[in-house]
């Protein structure tokens, strides 16, 4: 059983009877300050409206995210830290089959 476990778990083909994942779309975006500058290593959520179903990334070196995510309608979340606010947050995003909604852009600002 050892050896049957360990070869499919090498096995590079797909994965048969596996669970089938919904056909959706990507949205994407960057999260900068209200100065332009890029912030990285940002959660950002993208919430179902229907359900509640939550889809995360983090943003890269260059504040940028991409998320995969099945047909619906999102919410889109950015996390915080202390003193910050949300200047700009984009509007609930729709994604039809194949999608890519790019440009759904955060602006974070620091309360002086």
């Amino acid at each position: 059983m050892f050896g049957l476990l360990t070869a499919m778990g090498c096995h590079p083909g797909p994965v048969v009877g596996g669970p089938k994942l919904p056909v959706g779309g990507t949205i994407a975006g960057i999260v900068s300050t209200d100065t332009k500058a890029a912030i990285s290593g940002r959660k950002v959520t993208a919430i179902n409206t229907q359900t509640g179903t939550r889809y995360d990334a983090t943003t890269g070196a260059n504040g940028g995210y991409t998320i995969k995510v099945p047909e619906g309608t999102y919410r889109l979340e950015v996390e915080l830290q202390p003193g910050e606010t949300v200047a700009k947050q984009p509007a609930e995003t729709h994604i039809n089959k194949s999608d890519l909604d790019p440009r759904r852009d955060f602006v974070i600002a620091n309360r002086h």
